[in-house]
């Protein structure tokens, strides 16, 4: 039972981007979304550590793929689910005192956008894709932050939810 965040953030994370996926966005840039999924994933790391939020991205990437049948999209989200986690939970660790929780984002999204582009420049043998880098990092500014308030938010909610809502009870 002490385990049962996992599954349900999953899941929540799963849905939050396949419905994600079906929103038009106002610019062309192939595959560009918005990473509101990783709303649970950082709200994880900061109520459940970085373990849970580990296994909740790999698990995300990993069903997002057997659902929708995208297996290239899995590398892509799979190397900015751990890339932008593990520079998520460095940020949070050692700089906590100079960034809030929207810095902490801010972070993770350039990385996320970085590893992508990296990914994608090793899958095409083709360096120019990094032209697209500096549109990502600007619009991941704002998805940033929005994921950053809204997590800061959930945080402030779970912290004090947490031991009612997932320990054990008899």
């Amino acid at each position: 039972m002490k385990r049962l965040h996992i599954p349900i953030l999953t899941a929540v994370a799963l849905v939050v981007s396949l419905i994600e996926s079906m929103i038009p966005l106002p610019i062309v840039m192939p595959g560009a979304k918005l990473g509101l999924s990783n709303i649970v994933i950082l709200t994880c790391l900061i109520v459940f550590g970085f373990r849970d939020s580990l296994v909740i991205g790999i698990l995300k990437s990993f069903l997002l793929m057997l659902i929708t049948g995208a297996v290239i999209s899995f590398f892509y989200s799979l190397a900015g689910a751990v890339s932008s986690l593990v520079v998520m939970y460095l940020v949070n660790k050692y700089l906590r005192k100079y960034f809030s929780l929207i810095g902490v984002s801010l972070f993770g999204a350039f990385t996320h956008n970085l590893s992508q582009v990296m990914v994608c420049a090793i899958m095409l043998n083709n360096m120019r894709i990094f032209v697209y880098l500096p549109i990502l990092v600007f619009l991941s500014i704002f998805t940033g932050v929005f994921v950053g308030l809204t997590s800061n938010y959930l945080t402030n909610a779970l912290s004090k939810q947490k031991n009612y809502l997932f320990n054990n009870r008899r």
